[in-house]
């Protein structure tokens, strides 16, 4: 099969590889997808770059998420996953070294759902590290049916996805932007009222906004460099879940305020959160997309040869939504 790989970590445009590599078959509980997208998502490729990642194996195959077909069952898996469209996570995860980068990749039935037929493929690609990772934020909050909830970042890959999980669960949902045009995009995902945060003061347009109530969740995009934002806003008994801190990776905190107000703080990161939390994702995600409704974002599209440039794109250009490697071409 063709595939995109590296033997060493560096710039992509210097280290990721395409050529021929053996095609996978599906060993026992697995099953193997003939793919027609992969998602490119921050995490590949900072594994890609090096950063706080080392070498996964001797030879890795990158990016975490795709869609494609099942052409192939192993030993105890179901026949009826033959000729399924499907979308899947955690490809290059967990000790894999084989992802999504590939016309081809074999993993255990259980990374994979059905994509209904009203998804396009590079669509399904986007499903896992964002809509899984928004949707695990969103639920650490609880029952949110009336409740205010901030998101930060709101037309980001996860953000835009929060967004509009936040309101399919009942909330009031604010979200943070810096331009009109991403003010837009977070309002088409439902959100009902968005701020600058570059030229606004956050805290005032929200309180404002709740009428000086606050939030009672955030999912936050930058969790130490946001907590001047999040922690004066959040209600007693409130709650933030983050899936990044890059502002301020090593943030002080003072603990008697947390106590103070009773705050809940949920870091969260995909490939090892609880199996049944992601496999609540995975179920509701497949529900959603059969009602139809749910919003995609695919910011770029490159082919497989041109991994490298998909890489490139997310670690040095500004985006909305995921870049995506269509496995076809």
């Amino acid at each position: 099969m063709k595939a995109a790989y590296y033997t060493q970590q560096g710039k992509p445009s210097a280290v990721i590889q395409y050529g021929d590599q053996p095609t996978p078959h599906a060993a026992a509980g697995e099953v193997r997808v003939r793919l027609h997208a992969s998602g490119v998502n921050p995490a590949d490729a900072n594994r890609t770059v090096g950063r706080s990642y080392g070498m996964d194996g001797p030879l890795v195959i990158p990016n975490s998420d795709g869609a494609g077909v099942i052409d192939q069952v192993g030993a105890g898996v179901d026949a009826a996953w033959l000729n399924k469209r499907v979308w899947l996570y955690n490809g290059q995860r967990g000790g894999r070294v084989f992802g999504t980068a590939a016309e081809y990749i074999a993993l255990n039935v259980d990374l994979v759902s059905e994509l209904p037929d009203n998804t396009r493929f590079h669509e399904g690609a986007c499903l896992g590290i964002p809509c899984m990772t928004a949707h695990r934020c969103v639920t650490l909050g609880g029952d949110l049916q009336g409740k205010t909830v901030l998101v930060t970042g709101g037309a980001g890959a996860v953000g835009h996805y929060a967004v509009q999980w936040a309101k399919r669960f009942g909330a009031r949902v604010i979200s943070t932007v810096s331009s009109p045009e991403k003010a837009a995009h977070a309002k088409a995902g439902g959100a009902d009222f968005t701020v600058n945060y570059r030229s606004e003061d956050v805290v005032a347009r929200v309180r404002e906004f709740t009428n000086n109530a606050g939030i009672d969740h955030a999912v936050d995009v930058d969790f130490g460099g946001n907590l001047k934002t999040t922690l004066p806003l959040l209600k007693v008994n409130g709650s933030i879940a983050y899936y990044a801190t890059k502002g301020n990776p090593t943030p002080t905190i003072a603990a008697p305020e947390l106590m103070r107000k009773n705050l809940s703080i949920h870091a969260v990161l995909l490939n090892s959160a609880p199996h049944a939390a992601r496999k609540r994702a995975q179920q509701d995600i497949v529900a959603w997309l059969k009602q139809g409704g749910m919003r995609h974002t695919v910011s770029q599209v490159f082919a497989l040869s041109s991994t490298a440039d998909a890489h490139e794109a997310v670690e040095f250009q500004a985006k909305n939504g995921t870049v995506v490697v269509d496995c076809n071409v």
